[in-house]
């Protein structure tokens, strides 16, 4: 099904933009949440009782959506956007973790890490800037903390390189480092089955032109050893390695936006005009993803009425 807006977060930018979009009259939409519960933030981080104020840290906002968002606490506030989503028959999917946008002739294809995929005109990406990489449960040496990645950033050519992981990004990952330097990668099962098509293509070709692999064993711990990255494998196999990257699970936003080509500025804040839409054409970004320190969840919702008005008028054009 090809929808007009997608959105990617449950937090409060992404309710705002769908309770807009709603109250606009934009009724084909989708929000996404990468968690089992909206507004994981708040959920997880804000103690029982935790004040939430609409003029965060001063900061008067006279807001001009159709939310009526007032002082409260973090139940009071839970509640709120819960009974909005439910009165306005929002479409939610959780446990559906946005893993990339692209955009081609002009509509969006927009790919979970579940791998769910869906199509729409517009999208709103409303991450948060609390999404972080998940890390393994085996300790880590800190000696060698800057050879230890969760993206490939800082991956070089002439490095031994070890791509831990069997999602989309881990195969992508190992994928684009075969061409520029040695490099395995280590999935703990044998069959990789959340990946998608293209990928799976990938991977293939990958394998046969250089990619080495380690499937089917875990790793059972990492150490340093004369300043180079010890990998023990459950198979009781040890090998060194130059820089390990871990892709198990878990987006960091800055990682998030310049995968789907939206430009950041040095602090990693979402370059956006003023209806807070990226340089890709019709993807918006919502939310404290457009801020250096922390956001406003009242200015977050003013965002979402401007970048909805903006849809509103483009779809009816």
């Amino acid at each position: 099904m090809r929808y007009d807006v997608i959105i990617a977060g449950a937090g409060p930018g992404g309710i705002a933009s769908a309770i807009e979009c709603k109250k606009m009259g934009i009724e084909n939409i989708l929000l996404l949440e990468k968690t089992d519960n909206i507004s994981s933030t708040i959920r997880e981080y804000y103690k029982a009782g935790k004040r939430v104020d609409k003029d965060y840290k001063g900061q008067v906002v006279t807001l001009k959506g159709h939310i009526d968002f007032r002082d409260g606490n973090r139940e009071s506030t839970l509640e709120l956007f819960e009974n909005l989503l439910a009165e306005n028959h929002v479409e939610l999917k959780l446990n559906s973790e946005v893993d990339s946008v692209v955009s081609e002739n002009g509509i969006f294809s927009v790919r979970c890490s579940n791998n769910s995929t869906y199509e729409a005109k517009y999208v709103i990406v409303a991450i948060g800037k609390m999404g972080k990489p998940n890390k393994p449960s085996y300790p880590l040496p800190m000696s060698l903390r800057k050879k230890i990645n969760f993206n490939i950033n800082d991956c070089q050519s002439g490095e031994k390189i070890l791509v831990v992981g069997g999602g989309n990004s881990a195969v992508e990952y190992a994928i684009s480092l075969t061409s520029l330097t040695d490099t395995t990668l280590n999935y703990r099962k044998s069959e990789f089955s959340r990946i998608n098509d293209e990928n799976a293509r990938g991977l293939k070709s990958s394998l046969e032109s250089g990619l080495k692999s380690k499937f089917g064993i875990d790793i059972a711990s990492v150490a340093d050893v004369d300043s180079r990255l010890r990998v023990t494998f459950s198979d009781e196999s040890s090998e060194d390695f130059d820089r390990i990257v871990y892709a198990i699970g878990g987006v960091a936003p800055v990682d998030f936006l310049k995968k789907c080509g939206v430009n950041v500025d040095s602090h990693g804040v979402a370059l956006c005009d003023d209806n807070k839409e990226s340089n890709v054409e019709n993807l918006f970004v919502v939310g404290d993803i457009l801020f250096k320190n922390g956001g406003s969840i009242a200015i977050s919702m003013n965002d979402a009425h401007t970048i909805v008005s903006e849809i509103k008028k483009r779809l009816h054009s």
